[in-house]
């Protein structure tokens, strides 16, 4: 009599629909494999016209072409100067500073880069770590709370 696995592994090849002459995981493990077997039956259905499934149809939700789109954000573009504003608290003013840097030493490796005799190499170490500064510094002072993220639906999926 065979034991409860060995009967467990019969059930799930037969639910699988692999005769036993030809399954060739028999004695092993392989999870995950492709089916052949499985997969040639269902295409043979498919072209008989005999699957139990029905024809496909499509569940995707489309919109009309004439429909438009709009966005919560309602830019003025008459009066430019009313969108930008002072930063209100310490994190903005970091981050200006950041970017502030980071302008800095672009100019200062353009600087470096036309010297006619070449820089020192403290001036060059300089500009380098100046420019390290500002970009790491971005990445504490810049970023948002995802609750603030216009971007990401209330599950947290990127929209």
């Amino acid at each position: 009599m065979p034991n409860r696995a060995e009967r467990r592994a019969a059930a799930k090849r037969e639910r699988r629909g692999i005769p036993q002459q030809y399954d060739q995981t028999r004695g092993r493990q392989h999870a995950g494999m492709v089916d052949e077997y499985a997969l040639q039956a269902k295409s043979q259905r498919l072209q008989d016209g005999t699957d139990t499934e029905g024809p496909w149809k499509p569940t995707a939700k489309t919109t009309d072409v004439d429909e438009e789109i709009t966005y919560n954000t309602n830019p003025d573009y008459r009066n430019p100067s009313k969108g930008l504003s002072a930063p209100s608290n310490a994190r903005g003013w970091f981050r200006i500073v950041s970017w502030v840097l980071i302008a800095l030493s672009v100019i200062g490796f353009f600087v470096i880069m036309w010297l006619p005799n070449g820089a020192p190499i403290w001036a060059t170490l300089t500009v380098s770590i100046v420019f390290a500064i500002g970009v790491l510094s971005l990445f504490f002072v810049a970023a948002k709370s995802t609750r603030e993220n216009p971007n990401v639906d209330a599950n947290g999926t990127a929209v």
